[in-house]
């Protein structure tokens, strides 16, 4: 029998479900059909398997063997929900579908003490985390990692992991802000997210400068936690309230009247705009998420619209944009990061060809279906690489150490950078 079979059973469920009108519109979009062109691993053939399970015409043994695999093979990338005439919720409809195959599965050892480490003994202590990449830079400096690369000797995820480990610059205390810059006169709440802050600090930093330069004092409340949008992903519901209730708690507490909160990662900032949906039947905080998801802006979004001193310092190279596929898709933030590196003098501004792709990061996709992930990653290289760029700019952290990882292993001479520290090189050469 399967277990919590009612999470696909609720007439909210069903309804969403129904929007589907089946016109296949989101085949191609989805990174998935393009890699294994089977029905079953678009999101039209996943909405048919999970209205065979709700409607009970499923058992436990063909779920887990026949249905699963499918689910689990999405990226929930939502590039489905952009290229859909119905507004189907996917991303919504594939979550509670994911709750029901972690509901109806042992993972082995191995992975449940992965999980036990990451989701809940690092991603929620900003601390701990902190103190894991000063190791880790101290493996990356006396040449172990050079080592292990060369010699090939980890298995399977760690493999992963440690191969998409980024140059580690520990830069966790703020620095002060350019002596020319303009003088804060709003304050801005920041979100700093947890392996972003620990395995990409500049990018944090340059994200201060270059707020500061425009006019924002930026806080970054202290009891602030991971955004909870791995734990969801991996089926790990109640953790991922936790930690939402945790941020919502950390943040109001710090807002004043129209603050905003900003965040640098599309991933992240996807998640935080979508507290008030995962916490709404929950009577203490429904309304204090919806509070909280409405200050929720990227960095990008604040920028476009409150920049007060354009870069005039020279980068001159030819740049493309790698989306990440939770800014474009699920906020719906494209125009933005576009038009601020087009301000950028120097700038030769080159689209991708196929903009709307996915990377294959999705979160820790690439590390629990590292081979599907890898394909999707090819795809994406090829693209790249025909657009001649010297920079690659993305905007999320996931994204940002897949295709460092990818453009290292590649050998291709491209330089990855977060959009905020392409601005924060500009402004920095006008000196």
């Amino acid at each position: 029998m399967i277990q919590n079979l009612n999470l696909l059973q609720t007439p909210e469920y069903q309804q969403k479900l129904n929007q589907c009108i089946h016109c296949g519109l989101c085949l191609q979009a989805c990174p998935t059909y393009l890699v294994f062109g089977t029905e079953m691993d678009a999101p039209r053939g996943r909405i048919a398997l999970m209205r065979a399970v709700s409607d009970g015409r499923v058992g436990l043994g063909d779920f887990q063997q026949s249905i699963s695999p499918h689910i689990n093979l999405c990226l929930a990338c939502r590039s489905c929900e952009t290229a859909c005439p119905s507004g189907v919720r996917y991303g919504e409809l594939v979550e509670t579908a994911r709750l029901l195959v972690e509901s109806n599965r042992k993972p082995g050892w191995a992975e449940r003490t992965l999980r036990k480490l990451g989701l809940d003994g690092l991603m929620p202590y900003p601390g701990r985390l902190k103190f894991m990449a000063r190791l880790l830079k101290i493996y990356q400096v006396v040449g172990l990692q050079a080592l292990v690369r060369r010699l090939n000797i980890l298995p399977g995820p760690l493999k992963t992991m440690e191969g998409i480990l980024p140059p580690i610059q520990p830069q966790y205390t703020p620095e002060a802000p350019p002596l020319n810059s303009n003088e804060p006169t709003r304050r801005i709440l920041f979100f700093t997210g947890c392996i972003q802050e620990a395995f990409l600090a500049p990018v944090n930093r340059a994200t201060e400068r270059v707020l500061h330069r425009n006019g924002f004092r930026v806080v970054a409340p202290s009891e602030q936690t991971c955004c909870g949008a791995a734990h969801l992903h991996l089926g790990d519901l109640e953790s991922a309230r936790s930690l939402a209730r945790q941020n919502i708690d950390a943040f109001l507490a710090e807002c004043r009247d129209g603050e905003m909160i900003v965040t640098n990662a599309g991933g992240c900032g996807l998640s935080l705009k979508e507290y008030h949906h995962l916490l709404s039947d929950d009577p203490e905080y429904a309304e204090r998420a919806r509070q909280f998801a409405s200050r929720v802006r990227d960095v990008s979004e604040i920028l476009a619209t409150d920049i007060i001193e354009s870069p005039r310092g020279q980068v001159t190279a030819r740049v493309t944009y790698a989306d990440s596929c939770h800014l474009r898709h699920g906020q719906k933030v494209v125009r933005q990061p576009r038009d601020l590196l087009r301000s950028i003098p120097g700038v030769e501004y080159v689209d991708l060809a196929f903009p709307d792709q996915c990377c294959g990061s999705a979160g820790v996709y690439n590390i629990a279906q590292n081979e599907t992930a890898e394909v999707i990653l090819q795809a994406k290289l090829e693209d790249i690489r025909a657009s001649g760029a010297q920079i690659l700019v993305t905007t999320n952290t996931g994204c940002h150490m897949q295709l460092m990882s990818g453009v290292r292993r590649a050998g291709l001479p491209i330089k990855v950078m977060h959009l905020v520290e392409l601005l924060d090189l500009a402004y920095a050469n006008e000196n």
